[in-house]
């Protein structure tokens, strides 16, 4: 993960005065310090690229607030200042909970939507996420209206929207989503309150009664009938809805000061998400569902992964500072609220470059070739088997120069493409 930090710092770092903040493994964290004296100076202020399930405020900013808790009401005003961002990426969290749910009644409950997918991908829901936070586009109930927000889409598109609102099984997940989604609300809700009482037991007493709403919903995002019948594209949209929740449960962890717990449930969660990932992409059955899914699972494994990765090794180097170097923490200043670096890479106008990548990969490759490479993407170590058979084929059928010594500078796209090809001219032999 590659941090930004404010002009000031980065100069700084540039000039060899500070350095960037590591842990045991040599890990970059997003904090710098005084190279001499070995203050902390400062907070990244953002991410290389925005993520599209993790808010960038996760991670050591709420460390932060999680120290200020325990060191006195000299921090107050400050750890205030860190609650009301916190409340503020909760709200961000909602609005891609809403938009990623209110998408669904496009893919519907069976298989028959893969059609539309276009009109809902990666570009469209970051669009979205955008129009909410604007004020552009309304969330009810959890859901945005979509024929608000694909108005002028055609004819085919509406038709999708309202032959969905008339489907009984669709209505019955309308129905859990709607009530889940509600429950994370009032879960915010209860927390903005929490964020503002200075009596810790009172503050921990609405932290659980947060905890308990918020497992509540995750019970029902998780709801097997959520999935049943389901396409590969909706169990996704379903399954990251299920995981922002369970991002905000940890969050409130952290602020309890939890840190081993924090760092379990991350542990847990990333794997989650890798191997339900795999488990949709074995799922898919053709070629407009996968160009659905990779640009989305791409980007998750490839940006919200990684901070996911970076908070647990924020959290586990926290909970072994010294009281002076918490103490020291939680006097440090928090980041600006608004960052350039962030807001050059959200432009709602611009493909993603998952997805620019995606369409340069497909005009190369073909559709198992393609699936192939994006489990690779989300378990490199899957690429071994196609790497090993490609050798043994390309040495006993005289393409030598086809089974090269060193994998690690040969493509996911040339090791999936040569498996195919062999895989071919083995079932024609």
């Amino acid at each position: 993960m590659i941090f930004v930090f404010s002009e000031v710092i980065q100069a700084g770092i540039d000039s060899g005065l500070y350095e960037v903040v590591k842990d045991k493994a040599g890990v970059a964290l997003g904090i710098a310090r005084d190279k001499i004296t070995g203050q902390f100076v400062g907070h990244a202020i953002a991410a290389v690229a925005e993520p599209f399930l993790v808010p960038v405020e996760i991670g050591l900013e709420i460390a932060q607030i999680a120290v200020e808790l325990g060191v006195g009401a000299a921090q107050m005003i400050q750890t205030h200042c860190g609650f009301q961002k916190t409340y503020k990426m909760l709200n961000q969290v909602l609005t891609t909970v809403a938009v990623l749910q209110g998408s669904t009644a496009l893919i519907g409950v069976g298989i028959g939507a893969v059609a539309v997918l276009s009109a809902i991908n990666l570009q469209q829901t970051l669009k979205w996420r955008e129009d909410v936070k604007q004020l552009r586009l309304e969330v009810k109930d959890g859901f945005i209206d979509l024929k608000q927000a694909l108005h002028g889409q055609g004819e085919e598109i509406m038709y999708r929207i309202d032959r969905m609102s008339e489907d009984i099984e669709f209505k019955h997940h309308r129905t859990i989503l709607a009530e889940s989604y509600g429950k994370f609300r009032e879960a915010v809700k209860c927390l903005n309150h929490a964020l503002k009482l200075t009596s810790v037991d009172q503050r921990n007493d609405d932290f659980n009664m947060a905890k308990g709403m918020l497992f509540n919903a995750l019970a029902n995002y998780n709801n097997p009938d959520l999935y049943h019948q389901t396409s590969a594209a909706g169990q996704l949209r379903r399954m990251e809805c299920s995981w922002l929740i369970d991002q905000t449960i940890t969050t409130i962890y952290q602020l309890q000061g939890a840190h081993e717990v924090v760092s379990a449930r991350l542990f847990d969660l990333r794997k989650k998400i890798r191997d339900s990932s795999l488990q949709i992409i074995d799922r898919c059955e053709c070629d407009n569902e996968l160009d659905f899914l990779f640009p989305e699972v791409t980007r998750i494994h490839t940006q919200d992964l990684p901070l996911l990765e970076s908070w647990q090794n924020q959290v586990d180097w926290i909970k072994d500072r010294s009281p002076s170097e918490l103490q020291e923490l939680a006097r440090l200043e928090l980041p600006a609220e608004e960052s350039s670096a962030a807001s050059e890479n959200t432009n709602p106008a611009e493909p993603p470059v998952e997805l620019s990548l995606y369409k340069t990969l497909k005009q190369k490759s073909h559709y198992d070739s393609l699936r192939d490479q994006l489990r690779f993407i989300v378990k490199p170590e899957l690429r071994q088997h196609h790497e090993s058979y490609v050798f043994q084929r390309a040495n006993a059928t005289g393409y030598n120069a086809l089974a090269p010594s060193n994998w690690q500078e040969v493509p996911d796209l040339t090791v999936a493409n040569l498996y195919h090809y062999f895989k071919q001219q083995e079932q024609y032999a």
